[in-house]
């Protein structure tokens, strides 16, 4: 755990060590880096904001260094874009300050299972090219310029791609859980994603299957 706060991390260190869970907790941000190169994790819990190196810096050099272990960020950061560049990072999930323990031992214990994922370069689907390092996106070798609400769409699209993806989880993955707007702000999106991605070439891939949901044709 990489956690500048050294009563939360002290306080975290006791709470999960009491559910059978071992805890080595540091301060900054680029002994957290050391630590991760030198030793094997089931998972990294971070702060955003660390002296040093902040988070999101520490998450993308773990991950261009193909170091895959799950990584959680918690933090006090609880804007919609700072979640979204966390998972864009890299990372595997996101729990805002404050939090509940017994949450924050079920999505460990989660990621625990599942184990390091290894991420591709570059994630494809039907025509559309992804680069999650740089966000970087192209279709038929044409760079396509992306906010960062559409990149996320579209890529949480194309990881699940070929499968029909709910409304509601979209909405989950993009927009939160506690998301409480208009639930018709994925049609909104599906729709800038379509002038930006479909409209310009000759055939659509942004299918919306009435009464399921959205997918990326591939074929």
């Amino acid at each position: 755990m990489v956690e500048d706060e050294v009563q939360l991390g002290a306080s975290v260190q006791r709470g999960l060590a009491a559910e059978g869970i071992t805890v080595e907790v540091v301060h900054d941000g680029l002994d957290g880096l050391w630590r991760a190169r030198e030793a094997s994790y089931e998972v990294i819990i971070l702060d955003v904001m660390l002296p040093g190196m902040n988070g999101f810096e520490l998450c993308r050099t773990l991950r261009s260094e193909e170091i895959h272990t799950p990584i959680l960020f918690l933090t006090a950061k609880d804007g919609e874009f700072d979640e979204a560049e966390g998972l864009d990072l890299g990372a595997d999930d996101y729990l805002r300050k404050p939090f509940s323990v017994v949450v924050l031992v079920a999505r460990l214990r989660a990621l625990a299972r599942r184990g390091p994922v290894e991420r591709a370069a570059t994630l494809r689907a039907g025509p559309y090219e992804l680069d999650p390092g740089t966000r970087r996106c192209r279709r038929e070798g044409t760079d396509v310029e992306l906010t960062q609400r559409e990149y996320a769409v579209l890529e949480y699209l194309i990881r699940r791609a070929p499968d029909v993806v709910s409304k509601s989880d979209l909405l989950d993955a993009v927009w939160g859980i506690d998301f409480d707007g208009d639930p018709n702000i994925v049609e909104v999106y599906l729709g800038y994603l379509r002038r930006k991605l479909d409209k310009p070439f000759d055939r659509p891939h942004l299918r919306t299957v009435r009464g399921h949901g959205y997918q990326v044709v591939v074929s």
